[in-house]
C-alpha cells in the first residue's frame, strides 16, 4: 500500500517537474521524490499507529473515488443510517482523483469500496463473474431479481450491477435490455464468463453415495450425460447457488419434501449424504461444501456474457488504442427495406457488427417508447424520432445491435445520426471496452480494491441485504382532499399497486366512485373525523382554492402528518403550507406531470377503466420539510418510484421556473383549439393532428379552467407576457398571410400583364415576318420577270 501511494506521489512529482528547466530536471525530481516519499511514509505510519489497523478495518474504512460515501470531499453517511439519496436525476459532483481515509461505521461494506449488485444467492455464477471482472475484494450484493439490481444502482445503494445479457446455449436475456431502457443505466464493461459446473457435496461424502443431484433445470440439463453415467437422479430446484445453500443446512432432510417431486416412490429418501448440488466452486467455498468434481458439463462451450452497468458512461475514456464496442436499440417504421437502410448506415462506413437481433416488444414497453418519442426533447439523451405512425401493428420489433466502435468516433457518430433519420426510436445503451477491459473510474476503483492485502473475508464482501431491505414497508393511511378526476386517478393507482388504505373527501358526493375502488368516502362536514387518523394527506384541489382549503382545516388535526400538494405550480402551495401548517407537520410539494387523460402514444384517455402505465413519466417533488418521519415520506414517494416514474427532485422555485410557462402555454393552446370546427373528427389523422386533439382532450375537463386560471393568477407576470406574445404572434401570422396573399396577387397580375405584352410582341413579330416574307416573294417574282424579258 505504501509503495503504491509513493508511486502516486512520484507521478505527481513528474507532472510538476515538467515545468522545470531541462538542465535541472533530474536533480529536482530526485529531491522532490525523496522529500515526498519521506513525508508520505511518515504520515502513513503515523495514521496506522493511531488507528491500530491497516485501512482502519476495525473501526472505519477506506473510501475510494466513485464510492457514494465520497462526494466532492464531503462524507455521506446516509448508507449507514438509512436509505441513500433517492433515485433521482440529480447531477453528481465531480470526483477527485485521489484517495482519502475516513472513519465510518462498517455496516454495509466494511472496506468502503466498490459495491456491485447481482441477481441470485451468494456463490451464484453472477457473483463469480463479478469477482472475475473486478477482483475478489469487490463487495457483491445478491438481489432477488434483475429489476432489484437496477433499482439498487439508481437509488445509489450500490455503484454498479453485473447482469447476464446472453448465453451461448440459452440465447439473449431480453429482460435486461428492457430494464436498461426503463432505468437509464449505461454499459461500462463486458465480461465473457466460462460456465463451469461443479459437483458439491457435504464434507466426507463419497461419490458412490450420491443418488440425487439438485440444481437449476438448465444446469441439470447441461450435465445430463455426467449424471446418467453415474446413475444420479436430477432433482429440479430454483437456483444453482440456492441448491448449494439448501444442501449446507443442517435441516436438509426437512427441506427435501419441498423439492423432491420427481423422486420415485420406491427410491431411497433424499438425505444430505446421498445428495449433491450442481453449482459453482464459489458456491462450495461460500457454503462449506466439498467440490467432488469440476467441469462436469456436457458442452465446454457454455459462455455467458455479462454487462457491468452504472449511472455514468465511460465512452469519454476510450482512447483509440482500446478496442471498443457500442450497444444500441432501435425501432423501425413498417416500410420495405427499412432494416436494410438502417444497417447500411454502418456498412457504408466500414463499421463491423458483433451482434444483431430482433424481438417483439412487450405492450408496456411499446407504450413507453412511443410516449418517450413524443414527449422527450429531440436533443435529449433518450433518442430521437423522425416520424411515428399513429396506428402500431400488433407485433412491433426492437432491434438490438452491437457494433465495434466507440460512440464518439467520427464514423460512428455519422452512422448514428444517419440511423436516427431512419428509425422511429434509437437509444445508445453504452460504449465500452471489449473483452473484460476496464477504463475510467471503474478501473481506478477496481485497481484500488485489489491493493487491499490480505484479501477480505467473504462475510465482508458477499452480502445479501441493503439498508433499504431492513425497513418493513409501511402501510399508510392516505387521505385525498378533493376527489375530482385526478384524485380518483391517483386513488385507483395506489389501491391497485400498494397495500395502503385510501380515504377521500369532497364537497360533492363522490361516494359511488369511492366505493368502486374500495376507498372510504367522507362528506365535507366530517373533515375532523376524516383527518384525525391519517398518515398522509394529499391536497388534490385546484390551485386557486388551495389557500382557502388549507386555512379552514381543523387546526388540532394538522400535527405530525405528511402533507402533499399535487398542483401544477409549487411556489404558491409551498408558501401556503409553510404559513398554515404547524412546525411538526411534514411537507412535500410535488407535481405528477401526468393525469387521468395522459396518453402513452396518442391513445387517448377516455376509458376510465384503462390502466395507464406510469413508466418514465416525470414526478417532480421537493421535500420541503421532512423531520417527523422520514420513512413515511419515503414510503409515499415509493408509490411513484416503484411504478417506474422518473423521479426528479428539485426546489419549488426551480420547478416553476422550468415548467410554469410551458404548462400555461399547453393549457392555452388546448383552450384555443377546443372547437369541433377547428379540429373536426377525421378518419385520416396525421401524428401532429392527433397530438393536438390529445392536448385539447387533456384541457377540456370541467375543472381544467380552474387549473388554467391558477396558472394565470400565480404566474401572472409571465402569463401576461405569453398572452401578449401569442396575440402578437397571431397578428404577425395574419400580416404574413395577408402579405403573402398580396404578393401572390401582384405577382399574378404582373405575370398577366407581362403575358399580354408578350403576346402583343409575338403578334407584331409574326406580322413583321409575314410582311417581310411577302415583300421578298414579290421582289423575287419581279426579278424573275425582268430576267425573262431580257
Amino acid at each position: 500500500q505504501t509503495s503504491t501511494s509513493i508511486n502516486v506521489v512520484y507521478f505527481l512529482s513528474e507532472q510538476k517537474s515538467r515545468s522545470i528547466n531541462n538542465n535541472n530536471n533530474s536533480l529536482f525530481m530526485a529531491r522532490l521524490r525523496y522529500i515526498a516519499s519521506f513525508t508520505f511514509n511518515a504520515i502513513f505510519l503515523l495514521v496506522h499507529v493511531v488507528r491500530g489497523s491497516p485501512f482502519f478495518r476495525a473501526t472505519g474504512s477506506a473510501v475510494f473515488p466513485g464510492s457514494d460515501n465520497f462526494r466532492g470531499g464531503s462524507i455521506s453517511t446516509s448508507g449507514v443510517t438509512g436509505k441513500r439519496t433517492r433515485r433521482d436525476t440529480k447531477v453528481e459532483d465531480d470526483l477527485s482523483s485521489s484517495m482519502i481515509l475516513v472513519n465510518r461505521s462498517p455496516t454495509l461494506a466494511k472496506n468502503g469500496g466498490i459495491r456491485v449488485a447481482y441477481q441470485g444467492e451468494p456463490g451464484a455464477y453472477s457473483e463469480k463473474a463479478t469477482r472475475e471482472l473486478l477482483g475478489s475484494n469487490v463487495v457483491a450484493i445478491g438481489r432477488q431479481n434483475f429489476e432489484d439490481c437496477y433499482r439498487a444502482v439508481v437509488s445509489r445503494e450500490v455503484d454498479y450491477c453485473c447482469l447476464p445479457i446472453e448465453n451461448t446455449l440459452g440465447g439473449s436475456i431480453h429482460d435486461n435490455y428492457d430494464l436498461m431502457l426503463r432505468y437509464d443505466l449505461h454499459i461500462v464493461a463486458e465480461h465473457e464468463f466460462r460456465v463451469a459446473h461443479c459437483m458439491l457435496v457435504k464434507p466426507g461424502v463419497k461419490r458412490e453415495q450420491i443418488k440425487y443431484a439438485i440444481s437449476h433445470p438448465q444446469a441439470l440439463a447441461q450435465c445430463d450425460n455426467y449424471l446418467r453415467r453415474y446413475g444420479i437422479t436430477p432433482i429440479k430446484a430454483y437456483d444453482t447457488s440456492g441448491s448449494a445453500k439448501m444442501l449446507s443446512k443442517p435441516d436438509f432432510e426437512k427441506i427435501c419434501p419441498s423439492i423432491k417431486g420427481t423422486v420415485p416412490d420406491d427410491a431411497p429418501p433424499m438425505t444430505a449424504e446421498n445428495t449433491c448440488a450442481i453449482a459453482s466452486d464459489l458456491a462450495g467455498r461460500t457454503y462449506g461444501l466439498d467440490c467432488m468434481a469440476e467441469h462436469i458439463e456436457d458442452d465446454d462451450s457454455n459462455f455467458t456474457r455479462f454487462l457491468l452497468l452504472g449511472r455514468n458512461g465511460v465512452q469519454q475514456y476510450l482512447t483509440r488504442g482500446i478496442p471498443a464496442k457500442t450497444s444500441v436499440v432501435f425501432t423501425l417504421p413498417d416500410s420495405p427495406g427499412a432494416l436494410y437502410k438502417a444497417l447500411a448506415c454502418f456498412s457504408l462506413r466500414d463499421i463491423d457488427f458483433s451482434k444483431i437481433e430482433s424481438r417483439p416488444t412487450s405492450a408496456s414497453l411499446l407504450s413507453f417508447l412511443k410516449y418517450q418519442v413524443q414527449a422527450m426533447d429531440k436533443s435529449g439523451k433518450w433518442g430521437t424520432s423522425k416520424s411515428s405512425k399513429t396506428g402500431l401493428p400488433r407485433f412491433k420489433y426492437c432491434f438490438y445491435l452491437d457494433f465495434l466502435a466507440n460512440e464518439l468516433d467520427e464514423d460512428a457518430q455519422n452512422a448514428l445520426h444517419h440511423l436516427r433519420e431512419q428509425a422511429d426510436f434509437c437509444r445508445v445503451l453504452g460504449s465500452y471496452p471489449q473483452k473484460s477491459k476496464l477504463v475510467g473510474p471503474v478501473k481506478d476503483e477496481a485497481d484500488a480494491m485489489k491493493l487491499i492485502s490480505p484479501p477480505l473475508p467473504m462475510d465482508q464482501v458477499s452480502l445479501t441485504n441493503l439498508p433499504s431491505d431492513s425497513s418493513e414497508e409501511l402501510k399508510l393511511k392516505i387521505g385525498i382532499i378533493g376527489f375530482g378526476d385526478f384524485g380518483q386517478f391517483l386513488a385507483k393507482k395506489i389501491m391497485s399497486t400498494t397495500n395502503h388504505k385510501i380515504s377521500c373527501i369532497d364537497k360533492v358526493d363522490k361516494s359511488k366512485q369511492a366505493q368502486e375502488m374500495n376507498a372510504e368516502f367522507y362528506p365535507i362536514f366530517n373533515m375532523l373525523e376524516f383527518i384525525e387518523d391519517l398518515d398522509v394527506v394529499v391536497l388534490s384541489v385546484p390551485l386557486v382554492e388551495l389557500e382557502e382549503v388549507v386555512s379552514h382545516l381543523p387546526k388540532d388535526t394538522l400535527h405530525k402528518k405528511l402533507w402533499v400538494e399535487v398542483c401544477p405550480l409549487n411556489v404558491h402551495p409551498k408558501t401556503v403550507l409553510l404559513a398554515n401548517l404547524p412546525p411538526d407537520a411534514d411537507i412535500i410539494c410535488s407535481h405528477p406531470m401526468f393525469g387521468s387523460k395522459s396518453t402513452l402514444g396518442g391513445g387517448g384517455g377516455s376509458d376510465k377503466n384503462k390502466d395507464i402505465s406510469w413508466d418514465n413519466l416525470p414526478f417532480v417533488y421537493e421535500k420541503v420539510r421532512v423531520q417527523g418521519s422520514p420513512k413515511r415520506a419515503e414510503a409515499f414517494l415509493d408509490i411513484f418510484s416503484k411504478s417506474r416514474c422518473k423521479m426528479i427532485e428539485m426546489s419549488a422555485e426551480q420547478h416553476d421556473r422550468y415548467t410554469a410557462n410551458a404548462e400555461f402555454v399547453t393549457q392555452l393552446t388546448g383552450r384555443l383549439l377546443n372547437s369541433k370546427s377547428l379540429l373536426p373528427p377525421s378518419p385520416i389523422l396525421s401524428r401532429e393532428y392527433e397530438l393536438l386533439r390529445d392536448v385539447v382532450s387533456m384541457t377540456s375537463s370541467r375543472t381544467s379552467f380552474d387549473v388554467f386560471y391558477g396558472m394565470f393568477k400565480f404566474n401572472h407576470e409571465n402569463a401576461r407576457k405569453q398572452l401578449d406574445e401569442m396575440r402578437d404572434k397571431l397578428a404577425k401570422i395574419e400580416r404574413d398571410l395577408a402579405a403573402k396573399e398580396a404578393y401572390l396577387a401582384a405577382k399574378s397580375e404582373i405575370q398577366n400583364d407581362d403575358r399580354q405584352k408578350l403576346i402583343a410582341e409575338c403578334k407584331l413579330l409574326l406580322s413583321a415576318i409575314a410582311t417581310e416574307g411577302k415583300n421578298a416573294a414579290i421582289k423575287e417574282t419581279l426579278e424573275n420577270g425582268t430576267e425573262k424579258q431580257s
